[in-house]
């Protein structure tokens, strides 16, 4: 249905694209304090051609974590840095497990295939439940 000619349009939480004063009056703050967060690296806006900052809604809602941490919690800058930080870092660490998960489940797999299709299963590829005290000599071939 059309609006008066206007058309919903969906922006992407990381797409860069709020102005300074746009990013600070959805936050609820100052854009100089906006400038203060990019300048010890509590957030990381984007850059216009001309150098401008330009903001995300992702990176809204991370000033609005900020603020939340400094004035309900009393967490300091320094503290709420080392928050960002340390999420930030297990965001990429779950990332990380999860792709191994994926490459370790399609190696299984795989093994499984192969063990399937040979014609004596290779049983010595899995550790024996038994334990031996069995001295075995080995003799390289001539």
């Amino acid at each position: 249905m059309d609006n008066s000619g206007w058309r919903e349009t969906e922006i992407h939480l990381d797409a860069k694209v709020l102005i300074i004063s746009v990013a600070a009056q959805m936050a609820g703050m100052h854009p100089q304090t906006l400038r203060q967060y990019d300048r010890l690296g509590l957030v990381q806006p984007g850059r216009a051609t001309g150098g401008g900052r330009r903001y995300s809604l992702r990176d809204v809602q991370l000033l609005r974590e900020v603020q939340r941490l400094s004035q309900d919690q009393g967490v300091n800058l320094a503290g709420i840095k080392r928050i960002i930080d340390l999420e930030n870092l297990v965001t990429q660490l779950q990332e990380q497990v999860a792709e191994l998960q994926e490459v370790a489940q399609a190696a299984m797999q795989r093994v499984a295939e192969l063990e399937a299709m040979a014609p004596f299963p290779r049983r010595d590829l899995l550790p024996s439940p038994r334990q031996t005290t069995a001295l075995v000599v080995w003799k390289p071939r001539s």
